[in-house]
């Protein structure tokens, strides 16, 4: 009776076994799912950017570069690697929201069009809070503009306060800024804008993450390579601006 009675309980084991490896398929497909939908509304958003602004649609595809460059450094794994290059595309998406004649002006802003740009981040929020796969994303968009010493925008985080992913962007879309050309002037060499980076730390920018951007960039230089891959969003991309 005993052994009918565990041969009963051992059937039992090897169902719920089964049903749990189902389930947990089932939770995995719908998770990849849930990331093609996710994706898709990436490159939703990021062509009617492009239509809008071709720069900061470049300048999105840069800033992600550098930033996973600056993820592999740092040992992330293989998902904080993923978020990292969404938040990274999507941090400028709420220019969508700012005036053309701001957004596009080829010379310096004025103090009132600069008030105008300077809500970009948390428009960004407001874009992506609502998808559940972005909330995170949201945040890490959000404050990529906090400065390290707590004089950032918009809402003054200080140090570690800031997210991770966004003091990562912070130091790659400032290294884009400075190393593309614009209309009204030329790029920086890279030597010249790792040591503006590094002058800065510890203020604008996380010491520590400057010292591995440098050294990454440094060994990503000298592959020699002019275009750059993303996971996210198929092609190939100039490292240089256009």
């Amino acid at each position: 009776m005993d052994k009918k009675k565990d041969n009963v309980i051992s059937l039992q084991n090897v169902i719920a076994s089964v049903a749990m490896l189902d389930l947990v398929k089932q939770v995995r497909e719908l998770r990849e799912q849930q990331r093609d939908m996710c994706e898709m509304a990436v490159k939703s958003m990021l062509r009617a950017l492009d239509a809008k602004d071709h720069y900061t649609y470049g300048h999105s595809m840069r800033v992600a570069y550098y930033s996973v460059t600056l993820g592999k450094e740092l040992g992330l794994n293989d998902e904080e690697m993923y978020e990292l290059e969404m938040s990274a595309l999507f941090h400028d998406i709420g220019k969508i929201g700012v005036p053309d004649a701001v957004l596009l002006k080829p010379a310096r802003l004025t103090e009132d069009e600069f008030l105008k740009m300077k809500a970009h981040p948390s428009l960004t929020a407001e874009i992506l809070q609502d998808f559940d796969c972005f909330k995170d994303i949201a945040t890490y968009a959000k404050h990529h503009h906090e400065r390290y010493d707590g004089r950032g925008y918009p809402d003054g985080l200080k140090g570690e306060n800031i997210p991770l992913f966004s003091r990562i962007i912070l130091i790659a879309d400032t290294f884009d800024a400075m190393t593309s050309t614009r209309p009204y002037r030329k790029g920086l060499p890279y030597e010249v804008a790792f040591s503006e980076l590094e002058e800065f730390s510890g203020s604008q920018f996380d010491e520590k993450l400057v010292k591995h951007f440098v050294s990454a960039m440094t060994q990503e230089g000298s592959k020699g390579e002019d275009t750059f891959e993303l996971t996210i969003v198929e092609g190939h991309f100039a490292k240089d601006a256009a």
